[in-house]
């Protein structure tokens, strides 16, 4: 269910950085590169590089989700990226060339919130399934 949860607030976000009003400056937007002065819900800077990037990771939540196991590591494996992209975020220049998705500070802390979240959930305990068994039709009275 997480995997699932994350899949379509991921692909919902994909959405909205493409929906003047959602995003200001979206006649700023550029496809990639720090130049882009869209804003996510006027305060994460969005591209349409980053904006693709939500989408494909809100796919790959939603197929991922159908079995326990690739949920985990949707999870995992996505905890772990949003890792490395929160610390990329913090050692690139805001102004650098190098920050072509383009990350912002507030980008920055949602993608650490992103991954300590994604890494906790993919291992909390699988949930079990309660079954009701059916009455034995042999319940030991015979007419």
């Amino acid at each position: 269910m997480a995997a699932l949860a994350f899949g379509i607030v991921f692909l919902l976000v994909g959405i909205a950085g493409f929906i003047p009003g959602i995003t200001t400056g979206y006649d700023t937007m550029q496809f990639a590169g720090h130049h882009s002065e869209a804003m996510l819900l006027g305060i994460f800077q969005v591209s349409i590089l980053h904006n693709i990037v939500h989408l494909l990771f809100g796919i790959a939540g939603l197929v991922l989700a159908r079995t326990g196991t690739a949920a985990r590591q949707y999870l995992l494996w996505g905890g772990i990226i949003y890792f490395v992209l929160w610390l990329y975020g913090l050692f690139i220049g805001h102004e650098s060339p190098a920050n072509f998705v383009p990350l912002n500070d507030a980008d920055n802390w949602l993608h650490l919130g992103l991954a300590l979240a994604m890494v906790a959930l993919s291992f909390l305990p699988r949930g079990t399934r309660h079954t009701v068994e059916a009455p034995s039709r042999s319940s030991g009275l015979h007419s």
